[in-house]
């Protein structure tokens, strides 16, 4: 299946390297191959281990080794947009979900800051902006809610995007979103990493924080309706 991006205020200038933080994970690898593929962007995979290289650099990826919980801000240097896709996951101990998904996020946004790139797209999670106290999930619900808040008052441009419980099912290239869209449900990792790329315009979906699950509608069309939906409140 063929996805179009829309890239045209992008197009037009160079070509823009994205940095992919959490690269190696399994979204991330999904979004590095879709924006090598994409025009007018180019992946910069970060990685945590000289061993990760060789999967990206046989696929003609460039990579730079960080380190979220070290000092990493040489991987920002000459990058344009960033995406945030990394994740200790629920089963980690509160100790590294802290360290990774919220302290992790905060330096990344803070270098991004001070290289100036033009925006920051944050892979959240549902449930993020109410953190259930008697969730098993409540130390990542609440590290990636710290996360987001910090990206929303960090003057950067910015997109945040919830999706529900992720599988690995193929992409349909739809979804449903919303500001809050009051239900539970699942959407594809490569549907997810299609909205991700989507929304890295600065026009698209600017400083705003939506949730998406599987539906519909084409993923371009739903996000362009909300976007004008939430803009016109």
């Amino acid at each position: 299946m063929k996805f179009f991006f829309k890239t045209q205020e992008i197009t037009k200038q160079e070509i823009q390297s994205i940095l992919v933080i959490g690269a190696n994970g399994s979204t991330g690898k999904i979004i590095c191959n879709l924006l090598e593929d994409s025009p007018g962007y180019r992946p910069v995979a970060m990685i945590r281990k000289e061993s990760q290289k060789e999967n990206f650099e046989n696929q003609g990826i460039r990579t730079v080794i960080g380190d979220l919980e070290g000092d990493f801000e040489h991987a920002f240097e000459n990058i344009d947009r960033v995406i945030f896709a990394a994740g200790s996951g629920g089963s980690t101990g509160k100790e590294k979900t802290i360290a990774v998904d919220q302290e992790g996020a905060k330096k990344s946004i803070d270098f991004a800051k001070k290289h100036h790139c033009q925006k920051f797209v944050m892979l959240s999670s549902m449930g993020a902006d109410n953190p259930d106290s008697n969730s098993e999930m409540h130390d990542y619900l609440k590290a990636k809610q710290e996360a987001d808040e910090y990206l929303k008052s960090s003057g950067l441009d910015y997109t945040i995007v919830r999706p529900g419980a992720l599988t690995d099912n193929p992409a349909t290239g739809r979804i449903e979103a919303g500001e809050s869209l009051d239900k539970k449900g699942e959407i594809s990792r490569e549907n997810v990493a299609l909205t991700l790329i989507d929304v890295l315009g600065s026009e698209i979906a600017a400083n705003s924080i939506f949730e998406i699950l599987e539906g519909d509608n084409p993923i371009g069309e739903e996000i362009t309706a909300l976007d004008q939906a939430m803009k016109s409140l």
